[in-house]
Formats: structure tokens, C-alpha cells, sequence
């Protein structure tokens, strides 16, 4: 992962095509050599440089801002070389040649990043905020990409983290020292440590999965039978008209993904095609790429034409989905469209669970059905506090949270020191793996091969 770290690295920091300016950077021990035989001269470090950017023959390549940052006050903690001159992209590509011949190579994606992390300029979590401020696509999650990359996440982290350890030195300490004939089990102060430990993972995990939904958004499958308003209501909720709508029962064959903000809640809203038994092979091919994203939904609004049918009970109307997934009630919701000719109530309807009368044709019905939506999701609307958070980070710290609970369940039934003992090493290596502190490099790889070049 970690191989060639010592090199000097370049890539253009902006933008893919033309624009007003256009920025290469440059990452490295020592960056002397690059300085003079790119601007042709010694600059000041931190001021801004106005300088002709020079090939090898001394031609002018392009003109522009040159800032020199010296190791280790800098992004990286390397030297650093930024080249601010025109955006064109054969221009940049000219600079970024320039740079290769003087020693440099091209960066990985996500290597100035991965730089950074390794010589401690910033911390695992911080370095993904970075990529998700850049990948943020509601002010909502940029604000909370800013409170993590500032480090706010990951001082809550830290916090749990020192409370674990100090635990651990108790427990540890009591088993290596039996002499000193520490009761467990009588200790209240002790087990008040743990639950309070525990108390503050569930806190940590609830901002977390907020923080989550700001930056991957809700998952939302429209799934029903041909011509129940699918395709109306993606159109409805996209503000265009996104799916071709006709009487035609079968129109949508394919899967259809439009990305909104309801209500500051990021959506990826799903049209599937319709769902029946048929001999046509393509709509049968609709039909499987239906059911599998169905499965992967957080959230499935299953459509059904109120001029039909009334008031269906929910395992009624869909028992298949039922018969598959008989514990994902929770994840489904009943809409019954086309109030507007059935004359059903827009809105939740009255001694229904999680049935809701719409009108995807005249946009009626869809403000409970936001509520709803936001309060299935365990989203709050309020983004201030959140940070920005990845599934990993989830998943690290509802493991954690399970095994201290585990840990304490086994100290009190079975007086089994050494086995919450073990239990919090775990837990701790959990929450470490979250900034990097205890990272496997294949895990780094990942993470920021994922990130774009440049940064």
C-alpha cells in the first residue's frame, strides 16, 4: 500500500476540462530541483509567486500563481508545489510532463490524502471527510463533511476509545493481581463505567447513521403492478419528467435512478418495472433487476390503484413480498394511488399502518408522505452536530456496542473477567480501525483508491 511513499508525486488538482484556472500539485521530500526547472528561479515559501511556468528548452508553457509550501507545514507534511495557471486540460497535461521529467511520477488516486494520513496530518476519518466534502451533494452533507474532516468525529472517537482503555487498565490490572482481591461483581462504580460506555457507542452510533443518510441517502424502491403510477410518482418527486408515462401496461422494463433532497433527506429513488407474471423475456428480465433491488432497498413504497382497490390489507395485496422478506414489514409502504378519481383522503389513512392515499398525477398526499419516510429512516432533519460517516464506521461501532454488551451480560451472569477483558480489546480495535489507529493496509487501499486523483 505504502510502497514508493518516499517519491515525488504529481497530478492535476482540478477539475477534468477547460476552465479559468487550472492547478498542478506537487508532493515530495524535496522540491528544489522541481522549482528551478519549472519557474527558473528560488520563490519565497507561503507567498504567492507570479512566474512563467518553463519547459526543458526554457519555452514558456503557460504563466501563472506559484505557492511553495516547505515539509512538514503543508497538506502532505511534505513539501508541496502548487502550479495555478490556465485551465486547459493540454496545458495542464504539458505541466504534470514537465514535472515527470524532472523525477516525478503520477499519483495514485487519493495518494496527497493517503500522504497526509500517514505522516499524521490528519486522522483515517478526517481523510474521507475530505473526499466526502468534495462528494457532497446537499449543503446538509457538506457541513457535516466539514465537522468531521475539522476533526469533531473523530474526537468523539478518541474519547471512547481513552474511557475503553482506562477500563480495560481496571479489569486487567484486577486480573493479573489477583492479591488485591478486587470483587467484579460487587463493583458497582464499575459496571456504571460500562453502562455508561455503552450509552455513549449508542449516542455516537445514532449521530453516525444520521451522518450516513446526509451522505449516501435513503434507498427507495417504487415496486407495484404494471400502470399503478410508478413511473407518475418518480416524475412527481424528480420535478421532471425523468420516466416516459403512457397507458400501456409494461412501459418500464428497465431500472430507472433519479437522486433528490426530500425535505433535507437524500433520496435514491428507484422505478421498477411492473410486477406480474408474463411470457415476454424482456419484461421478465425487468421483472428479476425489480426483485433484487427490492431486496437491497432501505425503503420499498409499493403502488397499487385505489380505483381498484379500495383498502387492501398490506400482506394482501403483496404477499410475495411477505412470503420473501418476512421481517422487512418495517421497510415497506402501502400508497394508494390515484385519489384524485377514487376520492380516498390524501395522507395517512386512518386505522392503516404504513398505508398512505396519493396522487402522483396531481401531487397530492406526498407531505405525511416525507414525515413518514424521514421517521422509517431514524432521520431527524437537523444536521447541526451531525459529521459526516461511512457504512464502515457503522459497522465498526455497532460492533463495538455488541461486544461491550456482551462483556458486561458475561460479567454479571458469569463473573467472567477475563472474558470482558477480552471483549473490550475487541471493542477498542473496533473504534481504532475508524481513525486508523488499528488499520489493516488492504482496508487503506481501499479506502483511498476510492478517492480522485489530485487528492
Amino acid at each position: 500500500m505504502f510502497q514508493n511513499s518516499k517519491d515525488t508525486i504529481v497530478a492535476i488538482a482540478t477539475a477534468s476540462g477547460k476552465g479559468g484556472v487550472g492547478v498542478v500539485r506537487l508532493s515530495g521530500e524535496s522540491l528544489e530541483d522541481y522549482i528551478q526547472g519549472i519557474l527558473g528561479k528560488r520563490i519565497s515559501p507561503r507567498q504567492a509567486t507570479y512566474s512563467q511556468f518553463l519547459d526543458s528548452t526554457g519555452a514558456t508553457i503557460d504563466e501563472g500563481i506559484a505557492l511553495y509550501f516547505p515539509a512538514p507545514n503543508s497538506f502532505t507534511g511534505e513539501s508541496v508545489l502548487e502550479l495555478q495557471g490556465h485551465g486547459g486540460m493540454v496545458i495542464l497535461d504539458a505541466l504534470v510532463q514537465r514535472c515527470v521529467e524532472l523525477g516525478s511520477r503520477i499519483a495514485r488516486p487519493g495518494e496527497f490524502s493517503e500522504r497526509a494520513f500517514i505522516n499524521d496530518k490528519m486522522d483515517l476519518a478526517q481523510a474521507e471527510a475530505v473526499a466526502d466534502l468534495i462528494d457532497a451533494t446537499s449543503i446538509e452533507a457538506a457541513r457535516s463533511a466539514v465537522r468531521s474532516m475539522q476533526g469533531e468525529f473523530s474526537a468523539l472517537i478518541t474519547h471512547l476509545v481513552e474511557d475503553m482503555i482506562q477500563i480495560r487498565i481496571y479489569v486487567e490490572a484486577a486480573i493479573d493481581f489477583p492479591e488485591e482481591e478486587i470483587d467484579f461483581l460487587k463493583d458497582e462504580s464499575l459496571l456504571a463505567r460500562l453502562d455508561k460506555l455503552a450509552n455513549d457507542l449508542s449516542s455516537v452510533l445514532s449521530k453516525a447513521q444520521q451522518g450516513s443518510l446526509l451522505r449516501d441517502g435513503l434507498t427507495l424502491v417504487l415496486a407495484g403492478k404494471p400502470n399503478s403510477g410508478k413511473s407518475s410518482l418518480l416524475n412527481a418527486l424528480a420535478g421532471n419528467d425523468v420516466a416516459i408515462v403512457t397507458p400501456v401496461a409494461g412501459t418500464t422494463r428497465d431500472v430507472l435512478r433519479e437522486r433528490i433532497i426530500l425535505e433535507g433527506l437524500p433520496l435514491n429513488i428507484i422505478d421498477t418495472a411492473g410486477l406480474r407474471d408474463t411470457d415476454n423475456q424482456i419484461e421478465q428480465e425487468g421483472v428479476k433487476r425489480a426483485w433484487r433491488e427490492i431486496e437491497l432497498a432501505d425503503q420499498v413504497l409499493f403502488l397499487v390503484d385505489s380505483t381498484e382497490e379500495k383498502l387492501p390489507d398490506l400482506k394482501n395485496v403483496w404477499p410475495e413480498f411477505f412470503e420473501r422478506y418476512p421481517e422487512s414489514k418495517q421497510r415497506l409502504t402501502l400508497l394508494l394511488n390515484k385519489i384524485d378519481i377514487s376520492g380516498i383522503p390524501a395522507g395517512a389513512v386512518a386505522g392503516q399502518q404504513n398505508v398512505f392515499g396519493i396522487s402522483a398525477k396531481e401531487q397530492t398526499g406526498f407531505d405525511g408522505l416525507a414525515s413518514h419516510l424521514k421517521e422509517s429512516a431514524g432521520f431527524f432533519g437537523d444536521s447541526g452536530g451531525l459529521f459526516s460517516a461511512r457504512r464502515r464506521h457503522l459497522t465498526s461501532l455497532e460492533k463495538a456496542l455488541e461486544l461491550v454488551t456482551i462483556g458486561v451480560d458475561q460479567l454479571q451472569k458469569a463473573g467472567a473477567g477475563e472474558l470482558l477483558a477480552e471483549d473490550l480489546r475487541q471493542a477498542q480495535n473496533e473504534l481504532s480501525e475508524i481513525t486508523g489507529q488499528f488499520t489493516s493496509d488492504d482496508l487503506l487501499g481501499r479506502i483511498f483508491s476510492s478517492f480522485c486523483i489530485g487528492k
